[in-house]
This record gives C-alpha cells, structure tokens and sequence, in this order.
C-alpha cells in the first residue's frame, strides 16, 4: 500500500512533465495583463495557469525560441510546425475582428484611441549605440497625437533587428532616424567576397576597408594580390561583387521598405 502510495506521488509531481505536446492557439489573447501558458496554447492542462509574461501595452511579444522554453519548464511541447519567428498575445479588448492571426504577425500599431491621444512605438528601455533591437525593446504607448512623429513605423517588426544610431531614452518615440541596419562587417575584418557569373562562382579572401551592414557596399582588399574589389556586404565576414552585388543591394532596400 506504501508502494502504491509513493507512485501515485511521484505520477502526481511528474503530472506537467507528461501533459505532452500542445497547439498553439490561432489568436493568442489575455485579458488581464497577465499571459499564461493557457493564453496561448491549447491543451496546457494543468500548466494552463502559469504566468509566462505580464503585457504592460496592447500585446507582448515572445521568440519562437524563448516560448518554447518556457513551456518545456511547465513539461509542455511545442514543436512549432509553422516555423514561426515570433508569437505574439494581444489584449483580448483589442484583437475581436482582427483579420490576420496573432501568432503570425507582428503587432500593428492599435487603432487611435478616442480625444487626442495616439498610440505609437517607444523604447522599453535605455538603449546604447550600436544595441540591437528585441522584440521586448520596444512597446505600444498612448501619446498626445502631436507628439507622434510622422512617418513613424506602424508594425514592431519594422524595427526588430535594427540597431541604435545613437543612446536612446526609454519612453522616448521610435523614429526612423535613430535606427540603422545592424552592422556585420567591421574595418579590417578578414571577408570572403564571391563573384557569381554564368553559373560560375569565384570565392577570394580579403580585408575590409571599412564597416558596413546587410547590402551596404564595402571595399575589399584581395590579401592575395593587394587589389581592390568593390562588393556588397551580405552577412558577416560576406560579401558579394559583380552582378549579384547590385541585387544585393536593391534586395536590403526592399527589405528596409517592408
């Protein structure tokens, strides 16, 4: 009877480590500023009530990565079939009628709210020059509307992943001038530079001249022969010359329009 005593125990503790795999909820939304693991997966079970973030605006922004994590200490699995980015809750007040799902779409700027208040994109928190922009850097925040800058972004994802021209205040207004591509090549960084042409690819090794990020053109010295080459940077220690160097480019400025 002892025996049996102590398994039902231990089958009782190990409850949230065996809830199994769960499915992520098509329009993840809470309702009192609190986000549980109930918010935003089907089939959570007992691990349901377990608060995973509070949301201080309009949503709260999770990595794919980070909310996997999350629900594996609560014994949950997800698998992430849709290979998703990020996920998204949104205040339940906010998301009936919404016509794209939640979990797929980064937070658009909430409609204006009633007298002379606008909501906008602002830092969460004090960022230095050269910081990289997370997804919780930045919040929704009811401002008067003519603080609100013209042109400002519209979505969160227009400026996750860029970085900080200059220090930067929390609370302050994102705008679009403080912010640049993220850089991924420095002075002097050894890079390896591929010419593509007629399906044939020639790969040097040289050094760079100067800093550039994603699509910015960069000279490199051929450490071989002392030559210059005029390429595009494409990713860190990457770059491309020739014909694929303009399309790298007009593909980073389409890429900073999105």
């Amino acid at each position: 009877m002892r025996a049996l005593t102590l398994v039902a125990a231990l089958a009782l503790m190990a409850g949230p480590a065996l809830a199994g795999p769960v499915t992520l909820r098509a329009n993840p939304v809470d309702d009192d500023g609190r986000v549980t693991l109930g918010d935003i997966f089907e089939g959570a079970g007992a691990a349901s009530g377990v608060v995973v973030a509070n949301r201080a605006g309009p949503s709260v922004v999770f990595e794919a990565g980070q909310l996997q994590a999350l629900a594996a200490r609560s014994g949950l699995q997800w698998a992430n079939p849709q290979n998703l980015r990020r996920v998204v809750v949104r205040n339940a007040a906010l998301a009936p009628g919404a016509s794209a799902p939640a979990a797929t779409t980064m937070a658009a700027r909430p409609a204006a709210t009633a007298g002379a208040t606008v909501s906008v994109l602002t830092y969460a928190r004090n960022l230095s020059t050269g910081d990289v922009i997370q997804p919780e850097d930045v919040v929704w925040t009811d401002v008067q509307a003519h603080l609100a800058p013209s042109g400002g972004p519209i979505d969160a994802e227009q400026v996750i992943g860029l970085s900080a021209r200059r220090p930067l205040r929390a609370g302050a207004v994102v705008g679009a001038r403080d912010l640049v591509a993220p850089q991924v090549i420095a002075r002097n960084d050894t890079v390896e530079v591929a010419f593509m042409a007629g399906g044939i690819t020639l790969t040097v090794t040289g050094r760079a001249t100067r800093n550039a990020a994603v699509g910015e053109p960069v000279t490199i010295t051929n450490l071989t022969s002392g030559r210059q080459i005029e390429a595009v940077a494409t990713g860190p220690g990457q770059a491309v010359a020739g014909p694929r160097a303009q399309a790298a480019r007009a593909n980073a400025a389409l890429t900073a329009l999105r």
